[in-house]
């Protein structure tokens, strides 16, 4: 949605120009961006953030103890940050400032988030392997997930901001079947 893109932009901004000034580690503030975002988009809590019987302090607090609950306690900033995406009633734009925060900071890095789907799990060895080879393909370094999708069938697609690489069984066989009915 465009929109939501639109009003994101500017809090993912703000707060890369914070976290810089105030010298604040970039992964860090990527985790509890990540974190944050990840509660605001439950149903439930935007059921509660959009409760009118519901302080903003309230709101605020919910959501501090249950990054304390998972183990993240939130810093200063990350609190002044929350307060004022609940103020201004943006805690539905917190996925999409998030995402783009994680674009600035890589953007910043020189690095790029990379999508691995694998018909099987990879251990680390093979997905460090991978990486290498990727990363020269891409020419660019990369911060790898993975996903699990059995109907590749086998091989990987991996999926660096709008490019795919697919390298996956279930592609070689589309495409055979296009050539064979074309």
């Amino acid at each position: 949605m465009a929109e939501l893109a639109t009003i994101a932009r500017p809090y993912a901004e703000a707060l890369f120009k914070a976290c810089t000034e105030k010298s604040v580690g970039l992964s860090d503030a990527l985790s509890w961006t990540d974190e944050l975002a990840a509660i605001a988009a439950d149903p439930e809590m935007r059921q509660l953030a959009d409760n009118p019987n519901v302080t903003n302090e309230q709101v605020i607090e919910v959501m501090a103890g249950v990054t304390l609950a998972r183990g993240w306690a939130l810093s200063d900033l990350a609190r002044n940050f929350l307060r004022t995406m609940v103020q201004n009633r943006r805690l539905d734009a917190l996925p999409e400032v998030a995402k783009q925060f994680r674009a600035l900071v890589n953007s910043g890095n020189g690095s790029s988030d990379a999508l691995v789907v694998s018909a099987f799990p990879m251990d680390d060895a093979a997905l460090n392997a991978l990486g290498s080879v990727l990363e020269k393909r891409f020419g660019r370094q990369l911060n790898l997930s993975t996903t699990v999708d059995e109907s590749l069938i086998g091989g990987v697609r991996v999926v660096v901001g709008d490019e795919v690489l697919d390298t996956s069984v279930k592609a070689r066989l589309e495409q055979m079947k296009a050539t064979l009915t074309a």
